[in-house]
C-alpha cells in the first residue's frame, strides 16, 4: 500500500511518451503512478488498496483497454479523494459527466491541440474519396494497375456541408478554401460570421439534400448518435461523399454500407467507427470508403501537445489554478472548487 504522501496521487492510465519533460515537471508537484492493474476488476480492487488516495486520474482514449468506459458504474468505485479526471483528447463522451457531477468529481478534455491534425486527416480522407484513391490503391497493389478504375471528381466548385462548425469544422473550412469549395454548416444555433469562418448557415434538411460532401465534426451525444441513418443518407445527393472524423456512432454504420452498396453514396472517408475496434464487415468491403483506424491525432507534435494539456489541467487542480478547459458541463463545478481553495 501506498504511504499517505504530502504530494497528491495522480494515476495514469497510459505512460507519457510524447512530453516526457512537461511528467518529470509536474512530478515536482505530484506523486505519479501508471496504472499496473490488468483488467477492470483488478483496478477495482487496487482501489482499495495502493490507489486508495488517487487525487487525479489521467486517461486516454486507449484507457479503455484496461478500464473499460468511465461509466456510472466505474465512477462509483472510486474512492472519495479523487477529484479530477483528465482525458488528453477532445471528445469525453466515455465518461459520464453526470455521474461524475454527483461524487463532486471535475472533468477536463483537451480540445485545443487536436484541432490541426483532425483537420489535416480530415481534408486528406476527403480529397482521397473525391478521387476514388482507394480503389486505385487496391488496383495498383492487386497488380492491375488501374484497370477498371473509375473516374474521381475535382473538389473545385463543390458544396462541402459541415455538421458542427467547432473549432475542427472552422479549421476543415480554412483548408478547403484553397481548393475551390463552396462551404454550408449546420450547428444547434447559427452562429457569428466570424465564429463560422464566413461560411453560410443552412438548416440540417438544406444540408443534407444540397451539400456535394458532408464532414461530420459533432460531438457523440444521446442526441447525435445515429444522427444520420438510412433516411437522412437517402435524403442526401446521389453521389455524396461522407468524411467522419468525429464519433463513428454519429452514422449508422449498416446504412452507410448499404448506400455505400447502392451507389446512392458515391464515397466515403472514415477515421471512426460505431464499435471500435470492430467494423461492420459489409462496410469493410465497400472498395469506396476510404478508411484508417482513429488515427487523427496519431502524430508525434500532436500527441505531445495532448499530453501537455491534460497534465497542465491535473498541475493546475493541484496548485489550485483555474483549470484551462473543464468539459462545458462541469464549468459550474469548476468554478465553485476555485473559489473553496
Amino acid at each position: 500500500m501506498i504511504m499517505q504522501a504530502t504530494k497528491p496521487l495522480v494515476l495514469f492510465f497510459n505512460p507519457v511518451k510524447f512530453a516526457r519533460p512537461f511528467y518529470e515537471q509536474l512530478q515536482k508537484v505530484a506523486l505519479t503512478e501508471v496504472v499496473t492493474s490488468r483488467s477492470r476488476e483488478e483496478f477495482f480492487q487496487d482501489l482499495q488498496g495502493k490507489y486508495e488516495d488517487v487525487f487525479a486520474i489521467y486517461r486516454t482514449s486507449s484507457s479503455g483497454a484496461i478500464a473499460g468506459k468511465f461509466d456510472a458504474d466505474f465512477i462509483k468505485e472510486l474512492p472519495s479523494s479523487c477529484k479530477y479526471i483528465c482525458h488528453n483528447g477532445a471528445g469525453y463522451d466515455p465518461i459520464d459527466t453526470d455521474a461524475c457531477a454527483k461524487r463532486g468529481i471535475i472533468v477536463t478534455n483537451a480540445p485545443d491541440p487536436v484541432t490541426d491534425a483532425t483537420a489535416d486527416l480530415a481534408v486528406f480522407l476527403l480529397l482521397g474519396a473525391l478521387r476514388q484513391l482507394n480503389p486505385a490503391m487496391t488496383s495498383l497493389r492487386a497488380g492491375t494497375f488501374k484497370t477498371g478504375v473509375n473516374v474521381g471528381n475535382d473538389p473545385q466548385d463543390k458544396v462541402l456541408g459541415i455538421l458542427g462548425m467547432g473549432r475542427i469544422g472552422r479549421a476543415i473550412k480554412k483548408r478547403c478554401d484553397a481548393f475551390g469549395l463552396k462551404t454550408v454548416y449546420h450547428n444547434r444555433s447559427q452562429l457569428a460570421p466570424e465564429q463560422a469562418a464566413d461560411a453560410e448557415y443552412v438548416s440540417f434538411e438544406k444540408l443534407l439534400a444540397e451539400s456535394d460532401i458532408i464532414s461530420v465534426n459533432v460531438p457523440l451525444t444521446a442526441k447525435t448518435k445515429h444522427l444520420i441513418g438510412a433516411p437522412e443518407l437517402a435524403r442526401m445527393k446521389p453521389g455524396v461523399v461522407i468524411v467522419n472524423t468525429a464519433r463513428g456512432a454519429i452514422i449508422d454504420e449498416a446504412a452507410l454500407a448499404d448506400a455505400l452498396q447502392s451507389g446512392h453514396v458515391g464515397a466515403a472517408g472514415l477515421d471512426v467507427y460505431e464499435k471500435e475496434p470492430e467494423i461492420n464487415e459489409k462496410l469493410l468491403r465497400q472498395e469506396r470508403a476510404i478508411m484508417v483506424p482513429h488515427v487523427g491525432t496519431h502524430t508525434a507534435e500532436t500527441l505531445g501537445k495532448m499530453e501537455t494539456w491534460a497534465m497542465e489541467n491535473v498541475r493546475r487542480a493541484i496548485v489550485g489554478e483555474s483549470l484551462l478547459s473543464p468539459v462545458p458541463e462541469h464549468q459550474g463545478l469548476a468554478l465553485e472548487a476555485r473559489s473553496a481553495i
